[in-house]
């Protein structure tokens, strides 16, 4: 098993086990950086985060981790 593997395999572990303090980490990141620019990327930003969210939520094949 190669380094990317042993990687996906963590990462599904991860999000499988704590998908709502991942969710919160993403939001949180986004919310950080939308004050540091002021609000001006807003939209951009929580359209990226929800994107970040949904493919960490895919990578065991269901839809279930996280909200």
């Amino acid at each position: 098993m190669g380094f990317l593997d042993k990687f996906k395999t963590k990462a599904e572990e991860l999000v499988d086990q704590h998908g709502d303090k991942v969710s919160d980490g993403i939001d949180k990141a986004a919310d950080v950086i939308d004050d540091k620019t002021g609000g001006k990327l807003g939209d951009k930003l929580d359209m990226g985060a929800d994107k970040a969210k949904d493919a960490l939520d895919s990578l065991d094949g269901k839809n279930d981790d996280i909200n």
